[in-house]
């Protein structure tokens, strides 16, 4: 099921753009080497738990930086989102991410932590991916999300929330 919105739209190119530029072509998405091809360095570092990961843009240099006493699959999505602030919010010079809250305290939403989070799932679950490989596998149930998960190197979480948006599966 294809998605009207404009901005998902052009997310969705702007993903296939980077895969194709990429030579990707099935999963698990490549996440540090499509930073390292967009002139990004990666380091990893241990810090507080809440602090997932930052965009930090200088005259020498971008760096994305990355908690190392997460998850792998939560260090994937942190690269993955701040690729998308990279590439979709340009005029940040710094960003770090607690926690990838999209939900302000004075109770408005953040609406550049949506798009990140957005390009972010794009980019570890592509559309074409995900409905190549719910394809392939017929009826997913929780097992099917799991090797899902698995296979693109997520968390089932993740992959549960993006067959549902993808309109593939029905929340579990």
């Amino acid at each position: 099921m294809r998605r009207s919105n404009p901005r998902i739209q052009r997310q969705e190119r702007q993903v296939r753009s980077l895969l194709r530029d990429n030579r990707i072509a099935c999963p698990p998405v490549p996440v540090e080497i499509i930073a390292q091809t967009l002139g990004i360095d990666v380091k990893y570092e241990a810090t507080d738990d809440d602090l997932s990961g930052a965009l930090i843009r200088k005259p020498e240099g971008v760096v994305i930086g990355v908690n190392s006493t997460h998850h792998s699959n939560r260090q994937r999505f942190t690269i993955a989102h701040e690729i998308a602030h990279f590439i979709l919010h340009k005029g940040i010079k710094l960003h770090v991410d607690e926690d990838f809250r999209v939900n302000l305290r004075d109770g408005s939403v953040n609406i550049e932590e949506i798009e990140a989070n957005a390009f972010a799932a794009e980019l570890l679950m592509p559309t074409e991916f995900v409905e190549r490989e719910t394809q392939r596998l017929g009826r997913i149930d929780q097992r099917g999300v799991e090797n899902l998960a698995r296979r693109f190197q997520v968390s089932s979480r993740a992959m549960e929330i993006r067959l549902t948006n993808l309109g593939l599966a029905t929340p579990l």
